[in-house]
């Protein structure tokens, strides 16, 4: 009775219907969201639904012929195909954590939260958002790949929220030019540009200006790299971190607290 959709879909919804293929149509309630992701499950007491099978995003290649399923502008049930034109799409502002399956697929308004499918009929991703200056759509549209998908379903099931790791910082990619005012020899890493007080990055000892260069075994090309590493942990994970404050080598170490939940918009 569990049903995946996009968050955005049900947002704000005092009353949430669902309506099958057939044309039966019954009532659902929501089990959990996640805003980040714009991911949500919603629920009914319907039993013996019918259930799509699953395939696995990791495998997708550009070129892979795909079909997103929906009801664009309310005229029914709709089939488009197109190719992946894209894969790993991020840093777009549509999401906060954004890894988008790009396809020329038509994704018009009212295919959110519609299955992306591949040619064995196995869903892939959730159609989610179009790059459109018109409200139509212009062959760019993107969707949630399905492990992600996946990641944030299961932790709705399991406890009715998303925890992801937070250490309460704001950073900006290194450009040749900020390289080179800080005098660093090479452009991998981080700034801090700015310091949540009282956040974990705080007690650690990280300040505005610090050159994050490494997370434990991992270095972080960009600001988006850091928000992936430590989202991914779980609160009270310990985290080494290393890098420069002007010439001094920069050690500490962090602990991990859980990301709040963002401020939705009244």
């Amino acid at each position: 009775g569990f049903i995946l959709t996009n968050h955005h879909v049900i947002k704000g919804a005092d009353e949430i219907q669902v309506v099958l293929s057939n044309g039966d149509t019954f009532a659902a309630e929501v089990a959990g969201t996640d805003p980040d992701t714009d991911l949500a499950v919603i629920k009914t007491e319907q039993s013996n639904l019918p259930a799509i099978t699953v395939g696995d995003s990791q495998y997708l290649r550009v070129g892979d012929v795909v079909l997103a399923i929906g009801n664009p502008f309310g005229v029914g049930q709709t089939v488009t195909m197109g190719i992946v034109s894209a894969t790993g799409r991020n840093q777009l502002g549509i999401n906060t954590f954004e890894n988008f399956i790009q396809t020329d697929a038509a994704i018009n308004p009212g295919n959110s939260g519609g299955a992306l499918i591949n040619a064995h009929g196995e869903l892939i991703g959730i159609n989610t958002a179009i790059f459109s200056k018109t409200g139509g759509s212009n062959g760019i549209g993107f969707a949630i790949p399905i492990e992600l998908a996946k990641g944030v379903m299961d932790q709705i099931l399991k406890q009715g929220r998303v925890v992801r790791g937070w250490l309460g910082i704001a950073g900006q990619d290194l450009t040749p030019a900020l390289a080179k005012a800080f005098g660093l020899p090479d452009i991998h890493g981080v700034l801090v540009s700015g310091v949540l007080e009282g956040g974990p990055a705080d007690q650690a000892g990280i300040e505005p200006g610090d050159i994050i260069t490494r997370i434990d075994n991992r270095v972080p090309g960009s600001s988006f790299d850091i928000l992936s590493i430590i989202s991914a942990l779980p609160p009270g994970t310990k985290v080494k971190i290393r890098g420069l404050r002007g010439e001094k080598i920069l050690k500490l170490e962090a602990v991990v607290s859980e990301r709040p939940k963002i401020q939705m918009e009244e």
